[in-house]
């Protein structure tokens, strides 16, 4: 697969014929609106041919597999497809076995940047001796790619008939969904959250439903609401109670608590309570893990940060997940979501004293729209990827991309006079938000939030590396 960034004057035709790639496969892949009306500094992901094929409308998997001449158990099988008749258009497959025509004027190196594979590994499944030995009309059998396994969490917001179509597409690329969220209650009860349905179609995605707990009320995190809690064991053994009848009631695999501005003194509180949690789950076969805000150091002051301890949790649960986002706010300045540089600098002091394995790196899903000149008090609009990309449509602008944040951004002028500016997510984003999970080698990647349209997120995780499965 190929990232390709939009140029002054070329269309998608000029486009595919670069890559060998037809227009069809471009278009579905990006899930352009209008495959004509490209935007200078726009990304596309690129497929690559003969070894990546995007879905179309109307295809079925026999008919791929004679494509390609393979069996359809080896798609499925590559592709951890849960059922080979139920594939969506703009789906990726992998062709795990891949053969190339040698063609007039081609080499070695030639074929091999075609398929983003090593020049010397195709010398070597084919037993060439010489790299100047092809000649017009060879089949040469083209490696596959190893990829390596990761889990992967997305949390979801909307619960009603548009989820299970989020899961229905998505669910091939996720190890956990995370409905949001149940709420503690004073009295050691939790809030209610009509959540069946989606438990039930993350289940026949082979995807482990994630229970979320937070001291969420009145759509904010309360400091007061978690101090009832975590200073009171009698209400925690309480609520534990009542946490595990929610969990075997409705099938969930493992718990992540969310809780946010934590009063300073109930940091140790917090450490405490997570035990009692976790020696009274994992005998019943339960994972157990928290989200995280994004600290530098161990002694980082404030009330979001300080009662979350990165040394103590990282040896009490099984997996903690770093909220790396939310630099570019909506109360606050245009900026990126998540640049890239302030992410490692999270990370750098999380690998001190949290295993790597037991990492997960947030990651965004959406962008904002800021009116500038900026003023305080002043609230941002969330868009989807592919909404900001309409926007540069319609109002003709350019996109740029911030090399240090690793984030795309444009400014425009709407029919009012009023000028934006846009920070969002594109291929270029997701591919730097994958290497650094390889690159850092943590357990995984978790996004927030499902339900903002961002097709090119899923091509290049799975071009990355295989979403785990425990279901």
């Amino acid at each position: 697969m190929n990232i390709h960034v939009v140029q002054k004057g070329e269309s998608l035709w000029t486009i595919s014929k670069r890559y060998g790639v037809n227009i069809e496969q471009i278009s579905t892949a990006n899930q352009l609106k209008n495959p004509n009306a490209l935007v200078i500094g726009q990304a596309l992901v690129i497929p690559s041919p003969g070894r990546e094929y995007i879905i179309q409308p109307g295809d079925n998997l026999w008919a791929i597999a004679q494509r390609f001449g393979i069996s359809v158990q080896a798609i499925t099988s590559a592709n951890q497809l849960s059922n080979p008749n139920d594939i969506s258009a703009g789906q990726v497959l992998f062709i795990p076995i891949n053969y190339h025509t040698v063609r007039s004027g081609e080499s070695l190196w030639t074929i091999a940047q075609q398929y983003n594979v090593n020049p010397a590994n195709i010398a070597k499944v084919n037993h060439i001796t010489s790299p100047y030995t092809l000649y017009i009309g060879q089949v040469l059998r083209i490696p596959e790619i190893a990829r390596p396994s990761k889990e992967v969490n997305a949390y979801i917001t909307t619960l009603g008939s548009s989820a299970f179509e989020n899961i229905h597409q998505l669910g091939r690329y996720l190890t956990y969904l995370s409905p949001f969220t149940y709420s503690i209650k004073e009295d050691g009860s939790l809030t209610e959250l009509n959540d069946t349905a989606v438990i039930s179609a993350a289940r026949s995605e082979h995807v482990s439903p994630l229970l979320v707990v937070t001291n969420f009320v009145n759509q904010d995190f309360n400091s007061d609401l978690a101090a009832s809690l975590l200073r009171n064991q009698s209400v925690q053994e309480l609520f534990i109670k009542n946490l595990l009848a929610i969990m075997q009631e409705k099938g969930y695999n493992a718990v992540n608590f969310d809780f946010e501005y934590i009063y300073p003194e109930d940091r140790e509180n917090y450490n405490s309570f997570l035990r009692r949690v976790v020696s009274q789950l994992h005998p019943k076969g339960f994972l157990v893990s928290t989200a995280l805000a994004p600290k530098l150091t161990s002694e980082q002051k404030g009330v979001l940060y300080e009662a979350h301890d990165y040394a103590a949790q990282g040896k009490i649960v099984d997996f903690i997940i770093l909220m790396t986002y939310e630099w570019g706010w909506a109360g606050g300045k245009p900026w990126a979501i998540a640049p890239i540089n302030e992410v490692k600098k999270v990370l750098d002091y999380a690998v001190t004293v949290i295993p790597r394995n037991k990492i997960m790196m947030g990651a965004p899903l959406y962008g904002r729209d800021w009116k500038i000149p900026w003023q305080e008090g002043s609230i941002a609009k969330t868009v989807s990827p592919q909404k900001a990309i309409q926007l540069a449509q319609k109002y003709g602008a350019s996109i740029e991309y911030n090399t240090t944040y690793q984030s795309p951004f444009f400014r425009y002028t709407d029919e009012t006079g009023q000028q934006h500016e846009v920070w969002f997510e594109d291929a270029r984003s997701a591919q730097a938000k994958c290497d650094v999970v390889k690159n850092y080698r943590l357990r995984g990647i978790s996004y927030w939030v499902l339900g903002n349209p961002f097709p090119q997120n899923w091509l290049v995780q799975e071009n990355n590396f295989k979403a785990l499965k425990l279901v």
